[in-house]
């Protein structure tokens, strides 16, 4: 939060110092990466992959199988070829074609079974996609949060530091204390600490980073830019009815539902004989010319061993994929009013932080400067409210943060555009 008045009232006491050197980091934009991430996140790439070869099986699964085609010759007497043909009525070389004819109707469940798995897949794609924009969103938030919590802790330590060199002076002439110095000090020392924690979780985040994006972990990054306050517009029940309609995940275990029934349509249908034809041409030399035509069909005989079971097996299978779908259901549910509520309690903190605990907070040490001055106030009172002013305006962005990131979950869970 801004300082502007209270600088105005330590400008009597702080001595001449300039304040932290601004960032020379690039500064990127949360469209930068999510262009970036979309084109080579491997996570990504290997779920589109997955979907493109799940797009070319139903056309296999819907055709026919591979027709034979047999070539071949009948000797009497011995195994030369064709020697024997002219001379013995049952020499012959020929050609014949044969085909497997599915009973109707198992090819096309077949193929409609295929395009279910593709579609899943697509969906596990959109999932994909969803997952990685959200855990951007995420990390981008919380690192412009480590920016903001590490320049409000160089603010104060600055500011700190010119109260210790002030109370030195003090002490200099007789009018302070030599503990209060002792504890400008200790201060001073927290806060680098505290600094050198934020740095090593601001490293660490943009390894995380890089990791999204495909690069090396020690690839420069920058700085995020800043953003201005997202709004939570929409109400719960509409959250509810967009997970219901858009959420990949749940698209993705009816379009597995779908695919169990078919599957449970098939095994029915296999009660059902499968077919097969035969023609060929046998040439016998001086001998009439002599042709076959078969026809085959495969008796299901061991139904009771193969088929029933079958069908128990794909009921079995349906029912289980209605158990997850309605399961998907719930978990959507109980994750998007989770990420509501987070998210409503986090804005009502902001607005909290913003309308009276940092203004109130701020007044609080203006006060404690001014009483300094005269010596109503000892150091440590100065301290504490400087120490509740940082504390406040450190949570403030730390709130920011957690309500950007719980939109970020809604938007994975539901397909809905909120930040």
């Amino acid at each position: 939060m801004k300082y502007a008045i209270l600088l105005v009232v330590l400008l009597p006491l702080l001595a001449a110092g300039g304040q932290p050197a601004a960032s020379e980091e690039p500064v990127f934009t949360l469209n930068d990466l999510l262009n970036e991430a979309l084109r080579r996140n491997p996570d990504v790439l290997a779920a589109q992959k997955k979907y493109e070869a799940a797009k070319a099986r139903p056309s296999q699964e819907g055709s026919l199988p591979d027709p034979t085609l047999s070539l071949g010759y009948r000797n009497t007497g011995n195994p030369v070829p064709f020697t024997s043909i002219g001379e013995d009525p049952m020499a012959n070389a020929g050609v014949s074609f044969s085909q497997e004819l599915p009973f109707p109707g198992k090819l096309k469940l077949r193929g409609q079974m295929a395009e279910q798995e593709a579609a899943a897949a697509l969906q596990d794609y959109q999932t994909a996609r969803l997952r990685l924009v959200s855990r951007l969103k995420a990390g981008y938030f919380q690192l412009n949060y480590l920016y903001k919590a590490e320049e409000s802790l160089e603010k104060n330590k600055d500011l700190l530091q010119k109260f210790a060199r002030i109370t030195e002076s003090r002490y200099s002439v007789g009018q302070g204390q030599q503990q209060d110095i002792l504890k400008a000090q200790v201060e001073v020392s927290l806060m680098l600490g505290r600094l050198r924690k934020l740095e090593q979780e601001k490293q660490s985040l943009k390894a995380e980073l890089n990791s999204l994006l495909n690069r090396p972990p020690e690839a420069p990054l920058g700085r995020p830019a800043d953003t201005p306050k997202p709004e939570l517009r929409a109400t719960l029940d509409e959250l509810y009815a967009r997970a219901g309609k858009d959420s990949p995940l749940l698209k993705r275990e009816q379009a597995m539902v779908e695919r169990s029934q078919f599957g449970l349509d098939l095994a029915r249908r296999d009660y059902y004989p499968d077919f097969g034809v035969m023609g060929g041409y046998f040439n016998s030399g001086r001998f009439p010319a002599m042709y076959e035509f078969r026809f085959d069909v495969k008796v299901p005989l061991y139904f009771w061993r193969k088929q029933r079971v079958a069908v128990e097996e794909q009921t079995a299978n349906l029912s289980a994929a209605r158990h997850q779908y309605e399961s998907m259901g719930r978990m959507l549910n109980f994750g998007v009013k989770e990420a509501y509520l987070a998210a409503q309690a986090s804005d009502d903190l902001l607005k909290l932080y913003s309308g009276a605990i940092l203004p109130q907070s701020t007044l609080a040490l203006e006060s404690s400067v001014s009483s300094y001055q005269v010596g109503a106030v000892d150091f440590l009172t100065l301290l504490t409210n400087l120490r509740t002013v940082l504390d406040y305006e450190v949570m403030y962005y730390e709130e920011l943060a957690a309500f950007e990131k719980a939109l970020a979950r809604l938007e994975e869970l539901t397909g809905a555009s909120l930040l």
